[in-house]
């Protein structure tokens, strides 16, 4: 059943049906929604956050955190809604390629086209739960009140993440958070075994910063501090000596800058960029100058030294050429690492779990189809989301969007050289986002007034 509380009135009702259908339950996002969507919303949050704290949830006891918090969270909404009386289901654009992605693994499992079974079951879990969370926001982010609240919550966790991160830089004894070493090694950063990784969580949280503080909706204090905490996650993202990240950050300043030059341009606008740029400049020159100087200025040598050395490019190649054995439904979701080693060219003590390529992964595991369903995925996202940005500095819907879609395009960016969403906590967060983005508009400020909606608006009953 299709929501359309877009357009509903504050405090809309329907009449009372003859029909012995039950009424049709309709999801009115002006209203102060049920105690229980409030809750589950928040613990859903929460999951999120949990995972990058738990070393990026890749450790079986936090995946498995990560999985059962979702189903549990399933459950208790299931049974409020069905204690309450009403089913109702608000609709996301992105269901239906969802929907054919989980029909796709569920006939390679059938087929038995994975090389072994247990990792795409794993796998099939673990996409399940990235599902499940991004249901349940989009069932109960039903609020103005809670994008505000959620924005908050995630500047908020990304400034303390990074000042950790920071503080771990300067005072650094190899190991994580001080005392855990990590067991296959590592360039460690923040609560990260990868520092790649890390750069992938800060590019997702720092666009929200960055287009809070120039939005219409911070003013004074809340506008600096939203400045500053967008100005410790850039300086870490630079610390970190993650190239791709520091790449995908520029593309992300670049974006900005283009929504930016099409907006309206305000007096405030020209203040937190400029504010933003002083307070990175002065903290990078204080903290690690010379040492992002060094690491800059060694990228190019970096860069041919791993092409030479057959790393990068060549498991782009050598997945090439699994994909090719297998185009149309791949070798099985998750089984990269298993059927990987048949098809490497090159001698290496280390295992390859992951391509450093999440497209050309892809590919080889789910095929052409599972290619073409991701496709229709960002596609999807993304002519949803612009949908909404025409007015993104005062619009409240379109600052969601705005601020999504430079975080989606910073990670998709970074994924053509890393494997950012083979890490759970990354890509869970990173579906969810995606999910937002693609909402419809369905919030406003308090100065917006909603018109009533149109009897033909509304869909019919649950018995149909």
């Amino acid at each position: 059943m299709t929501s359309v509380s877009a357009h509903l009135a504050e405090h809309a009702t329907l009449p009372r049906q003859e029909s012995s259908n039950p009424p049709l339950q309709v999801v009115d996002v002006d209203h102060r929604p049920a105690r229980a969507d409030r809750l589950v919303l928040f613990l859903t949050i929460a999951l999120l956050l949990f995972g990058p704290l738990a070393f990026g949830a890749v450790e079986a006891w936090s995946t498995f955190v990560i999985e059962a918090g979702a189903v549990f969270l399933l459950l208790g909404w299931v049974l409020h809604q069905c204690y309450a009386g009403r089913l109702a289901i608000v609709v996301n654009p992105l269901f239906a390629p969802m929907l054919v992605f989980a029909a796709l693994i569920l006939a390679q499992l059938l087929a038995r086209n994975s090389v072994y079974r247990e990792p795409t079951l794993r796998s099939t879990l673990l996409y399940l739960a990235y599902g499940v969370m991004c249901f349940l926001v989009v069932q109960c982010l039903n609020h103005t009140s809670y994008v505000r609240h959620l924005t908050v919550t995630f500047i908020a966790y990304g400034a303390m993440v990074a000042t950790f991160a920071l503080l771990q830089g300067l005072s650094s004894n190899g190991k994580l958070y001080w005392f855990g070493a990590a067991q296959s090694g590592g360039w460690i950063y923040g609560p990260y075994i990868n520092h790649n990784h890390y750069a992938g969580l800060m590019e997702l949280l720092l666009p929200v910063a960055l287009v809070f503080a120039l939005s219409r909706h911070a003013r004074g204090s809340r506008k600096m501090l939203a400045i500053i905490a967008a100005s410790l996650m850039a300086c870490t993202i630079l610390l970190s000596g993650s190239r791709g990240g520091m790449l995908a950050f520029g593309f992300q300043l670049l974006l900005l800058f283009w929504f930016s030059a099409n907006g309206r341009r305000e007096r405030s606008t020209y203040f937190a960029v400029g504010a933003f740029i002083f307070i990175v400049v002065a903290a990078l020159a204080w903290i690690g100058g010379e040492g992002l100087i060094t690491r800059v200025a060694s990228l190019r040598a970096e860069a041919h030294s791993e092409i030479s050395g057959g790393t990068r490019l060549q498991i782009d190649r050598d997945t090439l050429r699994m994909f090719a054995q297998r185009p149309l439904m791949g070798w099985g979701l998750g089984e990269f690492a298993s059927a990987y080693p048949r098809f490497r060219s090159f001698h290496s003590e280390f295992r390859v779990n992951a391509a450093h390529n999440d497209y050309l992964q892809f590919l080889a595991e789910t095929g052409m189809l599972g290619f073409l369903t991701l496709l229709w995925f960002l596609l999807t996202v993304y002519r949803s989301a612009f949908k909404k940005t025409s007015h993104w500095q005062k619009d409240i819907n379109g600052a969601l969007a705005v601020a999504m879609i430079l975080s989606i395009s910073g990670l998709l960016l970074h994924s053509l050289v890393d494997f950012n969403l083979q890490i759970p906590a990354n890509a869970a967060l990173f579906y969810v986002f995606c999910t937002m983005a693609a909402m419809p508009a369905r919030f406003h400020t308090r100065q917006q007034r909603r018109p009533m909606a149109d009897s033909s608006e509304i869909v019919g009953n649950q018995g149909n």
